[in-house]
């Protein structure tokens, strides 16, 4: 199993998800540290490596189950990927359309489906670990390796060629939204940006699947040169090489995670080599583990399903509203995650950055209990 030959990587995931909850779970979005943020357009914040981290521990995890399916009969292959697949992206789009009601006007009515967001988070994980598992398994290493750098140069050319002429970059230039608007329709795109656009789009998921390959290709080195300072240097070096890669890519192609750029895709891949490697370094060779290495291991045994956990509750825990008259004449229905905030967490400093971020330090304890008891209890819910 994964975590028995490389507990390091098991440590990397949990982490990935532990860094998810901290930054998707603010006590108020108006008042986050800088790198709790995600970068306004270009650029690279901590909290942009969150998903091309867990991308890439999707590919290190599928390293370890390849074997078994080219050992096997195709048909289980597509069997296995394609049920993975559709559960992964049904339980995306159940998350966004859940919990099916809202308050409206002090009413509860029901949440359309012609206004429900179809992709996100989990059907880009599902999309990629799908098309990145086919090319895996027919192509092999080499030509998965060669066919990822194709598509991070294709995408580049496709970016630079089909945007708006002068400005294919921007928000408003980028190519794929208008393919996102034909295929899935204005009303069932993300808005948070004030119009129209998906960062989590079509055309962008064509480099996630090169994150997962990456992350493929290094997990399968890792086993194949076994716990050796020969693999470590490996690592580091090519870590370093993608990471200037990618900053010199920058230059022509900016590091964007929004549209999930090439230059993102290198730069982000060689920080979590990096990562991996310093991991795979303390806890393989130093043997320095221990409490902390705990706490972010059992993260890493249920990752799906906590983040489906920290999506769903804060939702249906808005449904339950009562009355708070601290709050100003107007204002006073208030739901318990809203109460803990204001009550608990804001008072406690006058700059409301430090108690936005216990409220999160408390999330991640929260759900820490949850995993901690489902591992305690050998109950790893998987798909």
């Amino acid at each position: 199993m994964l975590q028995q030959r490389y507990y390091s990587l098991d440590v990397f995931r949990g982490a990935t998800v532990a860094l998810m909850i901290l930054v998707n779970n603010p006590g108020s979005w108006g008042n986050i540290y800088g790198p709790l943020k995600h970068a306004p357009w270009h650029g690279c914040t901590p909290t942009d490596l969150v998903f091309p981290f867990f991308l890439f521990a999707v590919g290190n995890a599928m390293a370890f189950v390849m074997p078994k399916f080219e050992a096997g009969e195709a048909a289980a292959f597509w069997k296995k990927i394609t049920k993975r697949t559709l559960l992964i992206f049904g339980i995306g789009l159940f998350l966004n359309w859940s919990p099916f009601i809202k308050w409206e006007d002090s009413v509860l009515v029901a949440k359309k489906w012609g206004n429900v967001r179809i992709l996100g988070v989990l059907q880009r994980i599902a999309l990629s670990y799908f098309f990145a598992s086919i090319i895996v398994y027919y192509t092999k290493t080499k030509g998965a390796f060669v066919l990822g750098g194709i598509i991070l140069l294709l995408y580049w050319f496709i970016t630079a060629s089909l945007g708006t002429l002068g400005d294919p970059y921007s928000m408003v230039g980028y190519f794929g939204t208008g393919i996102d608007k034909i295929v899935l329709g204005e009303t069932h795109m993300y808005h948070g940006e004030g119009v129209a656009f998906d960062p989590e789009g079509i055309t962008s998921t064509l480099t996630g699947i090169v994150q997962v390959i990456f992350g493929f290709l290094v997990g399968q080195y890792i086993q194949q040169k076994g716990k050796t300072y020969e693999m470590l240097a490996h690592l580091f070096i090519s870590g370093v090489v993608l990471i200037i890669a990618g900053l010199c890519l920058d230059m022509v192609f900016p590091i964007n995670k929004k549209i999930w750029t090439s230059s993102f895709v290198l730069y982000t891949t060689g920080l979590a080599i990096v990562t991996i490697g310093i991991l795979i370094y303390l806890i393989e060779f130093k043997e320095i583990k221990g409490a902390w290495s705990k706490f972010f291991d059992v993260f890493g045994k249920n990752p799906l399903f906590i983040f489906f956990l920290s999506g769903f509750l804060p939702r249906v825990l808005a449904l339950l509203r009562f009355e708070d008259l601290s709050l100003e004449p107007g204002h006073t229905t208030t739901s318990a995650l809203p109460w803990f905030w204001n009550h608990v967490c804001k008072p406690i400093s006058e700059d409301l950055r430090n108690g936005s971020l216990l409220y999160a330090v408390c999330m991640i304890a929260f759900y820490w209990s949850v995993v901690y008891v489902l591992d305690k209890k050998k109950i790893y819910i998987r798909v």
